[in-house]
């Protein structure tokens, strides 16, 4: 790990923002110019083989390439490392209320169909790969690393599947390739997550979860939520559909319905 004030590839280390599965997340600043500090996200020392170095080149890359005001936006790369901009908030875990965080759902909706429009899909769509400005004004959709094209899904694999299995939806435990609806599904549980606490789907191991995506009904919150009304469940049931085919249009049309639900 790096400390404060260390050079790393031209930058100035000013904190250490967080850490994940492998890499670490820094505030830095070019060196001269710390008015402008950046999120400089770093592989860690044992996680520098070629697939996680393939991966972080992936996410910049994607990245790079999509415009939009709810994806993060990305800088600077190199072997191992890369620079995005800085979302002083944390991630959307962290909001206070229902209509922060509905409002946040739907800026990452509307960034989920602006990508599936431009033919990716992000495949890793949760709470943490979704960051907010501390006044939650503003969110972005980050985390790019294991995104596909449409066109690269022609040969897809189950042994591809990278997705953390919360949020999988059921199509990609059965083999088929990623789509818009396995995002939008994701974005479905990621919403149950931060408007009522926990995931759809829970279980003590992996194959029980796998079991639960596959085969359970979704829950009847209404049931167990005073103020959870009954067309709630209706929305979630439809977003939830085992056949992607029965989900909603659009990620967009989803959280509009949530949030028409929830008013």
């Amino acid at each position: 790990m790096l400390t404060a004030d260390e050079d790393f590839e031209g930058y100035v280390i000013d904190a250490t923002l967080g850490r994940g599965g492998y890499a670490t997340v820094y505030r830095a600043h070019r060196a001269g110019d710390p008015d402008h500090p950046v999120a400089l996200k770093i592989l860690d020392e044992d996680q520098r083989h070629e697939d996680q170095t393939a991966r972080l080149r992936r996410e910049f890359e994607f990245a790079h390439e999509i415009h939009h005001p709810h994806v993060i936006t990305v800088y600077e790369h190199g072997p191992g490392w890369l620079t995005m901009e800085l979302i002083d908030g944390g991630t959307s875990s962290a909001l206070p209320g229902v209509t922060e965080k509905l409002t946040v759902l739907a800026q990452v909706a509307d960034a989920l169909d602006h990508i599936h429009h431009q033919g990716i899909v992000h495949c890793d769509v949760k709470p943490s790969n979704i960051l907010a400005t501390k006044d939650f004004s503003r969110a972005v959709l980050t985390d790019f690393g294991v995104a596909y094209t449409v066109a690269e899904t022609v040969d897809w694999r189950y042994a591809q599947l990278e997705a953390s299995l919360h949020y999988t939806a059921p199509e990609l435990l059965h083999g088929r390739p990623p789509s818009a609806l396995t995002d939008q599904y994701a974005l479905a549980v990621t919403a149950v997550e931060l408007l009522l606490g926990a995931p759809p789907f829970t279980a003590e191991n992996p194959m029980e979860l796998v079991d639960a995506h596959l085969n359970q009904p979704v829950p009847d919150y209404s049931d167990k939520i005073d103020w959870v009304p009954r067309i709630f469940d209706s929305v979630l049931g439809r977003a939830l559909a085992k056949i992607p085919e029965s989900r909603y249009d659009t990620c967009a049309e989803l959280i509009a319905q949530l949030t028409h639900a929830l008013d």
